[in-house]
């Protein structure tokens, strides 16, 4: 029987990643009267690139990657993909050239935040018009690059696969280790959703590792249906290669599209509250396109009452701080003094 521990695996990530308490932010939604103990798993803090929830599944695809001699590491994304970033600096460890394939709304995006790192990385970015067939546009270079006669790997939208997703049913393993040692029983797990491979991984984990808590979802993006349908997959396909039975439905794969606001990295009065409030009761910075939507839906669930003040939660931080420098004029306008 196949598990964890027999699967090719690269050490890129600064592991584990803390998982501590947040006693100022819960003061801050009303102390024990009103808010749950709140406990942040610091995924922002996985070390490669600045870090995020992408280390940990490229751990897998890059090893599978040098499994098959690739030269070079193809993937795409927003032109201000964290995954794309961190998807450049992992194939640089492994010796290997990055090819990001990004779309954008404009012709010449000016190079900060995400971008001006891949840059810096020597990263080769190829910038595509926003609503490019991805998928497409991947197999398009992959084919070119072949007939130069390099060796290429194409990595998903998000590393989400079956391969990258192992990722986050090992991070299940070192959260469950790291409550007991907190004396922590959480009853949620919040974090952004987007191509819900982390998802998979996640709900994948719980159920294979008996975890006590619920996985919440807050969608970044819409699509939810197909989406769920592919995370489904996803965690079918992993499952497969841990030698497990564990067939997840719709119903195990929770997601909340109340917080995505105008659209994909738009920014929301909700998103810009949750940035600023962290930062000054934690000292901890949040993202404008994942992990600062995700807050804003888990200080909503507080205020409302979905939450009981007699639960522990657990805030996953799935990373991407470099985006805040893209988004700085809109923070500054949008943060109360």
């Amino acid at each position: 029987m196949s598990s964890l521990g027999t699967q090719p695996r690269i050490r890129l990530a600064t592991l584990p990643t803390s998982l501590h308490d947040a006693p100022r932010l819960r003061e801050a939604l009303g102390g024990k009267a009103k808010s749950p103990r709140i406990v942040i798993k610091r995924d922002d803090m996985t070390g490669l690139a600045f870090g995020g929830n992408k280390v940990r599944k490229l751990e897998f695809l890059i090893a599978d990657a040098i499994a098959q001699s690739a030269t070079t590491i193809i993937t795409a994304g927003a032109v201000q993909s964290n995954h794309a970033r961190a998807t450049a600096g992992a194939a640089r460890i492994a010796g290997m050239r990055p090819v990001l394939v990004l779309d954008t709304k404009i012709d010449e995006p000016p190079i900060q935040g995400n971008l001006l790192l891949d840059h810096l990385m020597g990263a080769e970015t190829r910038l595509v018009p926003s609503g490019t067939d991805m998928d497409a546009a991947m197999a398009e270079v992959a084919s070119e690059l072949t007939a130069a006669g390099e060796r290429p790997y194409v990595i998903p939208i998000g590393g989400s696969n079956a391969i990258g997703t192992l990722g986050y049913v090992a991070a299940t393993l070192e959260m469950l280790s790291q409550c007991f040692d907190l004396g922590v029983s959480p009853s949620r797990l919040y974090y952004a959703n987007g191509s819900r491979g982390t998802q998979a991984g996640l709900v994948l984990g719980a159920k294979m590792y008996s975890a006590p808590y619920s996985i919440h979802g807050i969608a970044v993006s819409g699509g939810d249906e197909v989406k769920r349908q592919r995370a489904i997959a996803i965690a079918a396909g992993a499952a497969e290669l841990l030698g497990s039975g564990i067939r997840l439905t719709g119903d195990y794969l929770l997601n909340d599209e109340g917080y995505i606001g105008e659209g994909y990295g738009i920014l929301t009065a909700g998103c810009i509250e949750a940035i600023q409030l962290t930062a000054r009761t934690e000292g901890v910075f949040l993202d404008p396109v994942y992990s600062g939507k995700a807050m804003a839906g888990l200080i909503h669930h507080i205020r409302t009452g979905i939450i009981d003040p007699s639960e522990t939660v657990i805030f996953l931080h799935t990373g991407g701080s470099p985006a805040l420098f893209a988004k700085a004029t809109e923070l500054v306008a949008g943060v109360q003094s």
